[in-house]
């Protein structure tokens, strides 16, 4: 993937400035953006769980939470059809996992939101890099 190309939202989630992705989120840019094959918030998931692996550190869900409370639709699956759930499942990103349940069973929705989820997490979830190459291998 080319990162010359990326938006500033994108450089923004790439380098994990949850403060800067807040700024341009709060000057109009779209939380549910794609860029390259992903959405700002599947694109969020993947940095945070890659850095916490890559450098040791423990896992963070800034990120993640700046885009929900800028309203990202945390069902919105990116081109491959990778889910913000199916990915924080694969990378056991538990504190996106916990946060995406939250908010997909909130309050107004009668819980049919929720037993979405609870019926997503039963299933075996693959990795996503087998998984896109199978989806691109179609």
């Amino acid at each position: 993937m080319s990162r010359e190309c990326w938006t500033p939202a994108h450089w923004a989630v790439e380098n994990e400035d949850a403060d800067a992705v807040g700024r341009l989120l709060a000057e109009g840019a779209d939380p549910d953006e794609v860029c390259h094959g992903t959405t700002l918030l599947t694109h969020a998931i993947e940095v945070e769980s890659d850095g916490a692996l890559q450098n040791r550190r423990p896992l963070s869900v800034r990120t993640t939470a700046v885009l929900l409370a800028h309203g990202a639709n945390p069902e919105l699956a990116d081109p491959d059809g990778d889910t913000p759930l199916d990915l924080a499942l694969y990378y056991g990103h538990d504190l996106a996992v916990d946060l995406l349940h939250a908010l997909l069973e909130g309050p107004g929705d009668g819980g049919r939101a929720g037993s979405r989820v609870v019926g997503h997490l039963a299933r075996p979830h693959p990795g996503p890099r087998s998984w896109r190459l199978a989806r691109r291998a179609r």
